[in-house]
């Protein structure tokens, strides 16, 4: 089934309305939703830095949304209403450089980032001798640290608000600890003005247990012990017996519940930290009032009136290019995201 809002068609799932936006039964605050898409044509290096923002803004996105290239922005201002979207997240490339903007639906304001460097996911992996994915990993919310955003001005307070409201708020009295398994960093350098995104997932390890003794725990498999003597044998094997991982009193904590089967309540666990990415180094270059349009709060490159930087620069809203080759067919223009619809509600 599928309903026309607006020109645009939205599979409808039929388990559960889009029209209702959801609430965070423990805040009473609307779950913040996002949208991440492209402008324009980009490589296939930057469409897969797409899909792994999708990834990393997991549950509340649609990550096999589909975008058609007459889509303007307004298609998607029409589904963003009945999905509870709360933000975009857009990706262009310029002759220059590649921006990444982030926007607060349905009025603004939007933020423009020159994106000065970027590894991906895939990246990440290929540079870890053990890289670490677990199927659940993105089945709940990232939680958002935010480190040097310090300083009172404007730009970096509407920074510092549009981050800490694109992603869901916590009660930390109430939260399950085995629901806190990823962490976007962002990591503001005052003297270069330029922001560290990282991306990380949590691991724990309990102290001073020694990795077999973990190993054999999680995997509830029989061991060989056909060359060995005893089954103490395999406990204190030499390099493994005292071996435990997270020893140091800085990297512990003491847990208020049970997570798995090795990590108990009461019991002190080592908190581990692997990127899973993607990375980028982004610079924030301009701050718009409104929806990529609008009065310029700040400019990066020259005077609050947007002067200073040439078109071949700075990103510009080509929802206009889209327009003119979707306008004989506005009302079949499509933005369908078929198996998101069910991940954002």
């Amino acid at each position: 089934m599928r309903k026309k809002k607006g020109g645009v068609y939205i599979k409808k799932q039929k388990h559960q309305p889009l029209q209702q936006a959801s609430v965070d039964p423990i805040t009473g605050r609307k779950i913040p939703k996002s949208l991440v898409f492209s402008r324009g044509k980009l490589p296939s290096s930057l469409k897969q830095l797409q899909m792994d923002l999708r990834k990393s803004m997991l549950p509340h996105t649609a990550l096999n949304l589909k975008e058609k290239k007459r889509n303007n922005l307004k298609d998607f201002l029409n589904v963003a209403g009945p999905m509870g979207v709360t933000h975009f997240l857009i990706l262009s490339k310029t002759p220059a450089s590649p921006y990444l903007r982030v926007a607060t639906t349905p009025q603004g304001p939007t933020l423009t980032f020159k994106i000065n460097e970027y590894s991906l996911a895939a990246d990440i992996a290929r540079s870890q001798s053990h890289p670490r994915c677990p199927k659940d990993l993105f089945k709940n919310s990232a939680l958002i640290v935010l480190s040097g955003f310090v300083s009172g001005e404007l730009p970096l307070r509407l920074t510092t608000n549009m981050f800490q409201n694109i992603f869901p708020t916590i009660d930390v009295k109430t939260v399950k600890l085995s629901s806190c398994q990823r962490i976007v960093l962002l990591n503001y350098n005052k003297d270069t003005k330029l922001i560290d995104f990282r991306h990380y997932s949590i691991r724990l390890q309990p102290v001073g247990a020694s990795r077999r003794i973990i190993k054999l725990v999680q995997n509830r498999q029989v061991p060989d012990l056909k060359n060995l003597q005893d089954v103490s044998d395999f406990v204190t094997k030499a390099g493994y017996g005292s071996e435990s991982e997270g020893d140091e009193e800085a990297a512990t904590v003491t847990l208020s519940s049970d997570i798995g089967r090795v990590n108990r309540a009461s019991t002190k666990s080592a908190v581990k930290l692997q990127e899973v990415g993607p990375r980028m180094t982004l610079q924030l270059v301009k701050v718009e009032k409104g929806l990529c349009s609008g009065e310029v709060l700040f400019s990066e490159y020259g005077k609050p009136d947007g002067k200073g930087k040439s078109d071949d620069e700075m990103p510009d809203n080509q929802d206009g290019e889209d327009d003119s080759e979707g306008s004989e067919d506005e009302d079949g223009s499509e933005v369908d995201a078929e198996d998101g619809e069910e991940e954002l509600d």
